[in-house]
């Protein structure tokens, strides 16, 4: 029986976590958001009937390694390879006039393009749906998939657009006086997502918050 390969983000290098800063608090360890992960791409699989004509893509920066581990558990399962990529939305936000000047993002959209695909678009935190909204304006720009889904690994709520999570890794109910950020292992050393108090004036998705 062949092993099965570790997928990224599974273990933190067998090292224990860093406690969180003073005033947040863990919502989430790194085995929640593998379970969390895991369940999610059984959801996809199940939902596009075996995932055929699905491509995975991540908005930066921290979708962009949740797609990966999206794509590596659904070929544990099903054994197909799921093309994956990255969709950078800067140039697409509707905050571009009054937010500082942010670096450009990479978007890498896999061989066959996203013509005729289920295209599921992969973020680390669902808030007021602005940066969702931009990924759908930039996906028009590459093509026209036959559908575009959305998975995130958490749900904090207060939405400021009618958009809606079709894969949810963990609803999270939120005041707008606290802040969520989610780490992982490969931007920032380990998996956690942490609940603490609002940033002034940030709502970006630069650190691991989405706008």
């Amino acid at each position: 029986m062949r092993a099965q390969k570790p997928t990224p983000g599974d273990t933190n290098g067998g090292a224990e976590p860093p406690e969180a800063p003073e005033g947040t608090r863990a919502v989430l360890d790194g085995s929640e958001i593998n379970r969390a992960l895991t369940r999610i791409a059984h959801e996809v699989l199940e939902r596009t009937k075996g995932g055929h004509r699905v491509t995975l893509l991540g908005i930066p920066s921290r979708g962009v390694p949740l797609a990966a581990r999206l794509a590596e558990r659904i070929e544990r399962v099903e054994n197909l390879a799921v093309p994956h990529g990255s969709l950078d939305i800067t140039m697409y936000r509707d905050d571009l006039r009054t937010a500082p000047p942010r670096a450009l993002g990479r978007t890498e959209i896999p061989a066959g393009g996203l013509d005729d695909r289920v295209v599921v678009l992969i973020d680390d935190v669902l808030f007021s749906g602005r940066t969702v909204r931009a990924a759908l304006d930039a996906l028009n720009d590459l093509g026209r998939p036959r559908a575009v889904q959305l998975a995130v690994l958490v749900d904090r709520g207060h939405r400021e657009l009618p958009i809606r999570a079709d894969y949810v890794g963990k609803n999270l109910p939120t005041s707008l006086r606290e802040s969520v950020t989610v780490r992982l292992a490969e931007t920032d050393g380990h998996d956690s997502v942490l609940l603490g108090p609002a940033r002034p004036q940030r709502r970006t998705g630069a650190e691991g918050e989405e706008s």
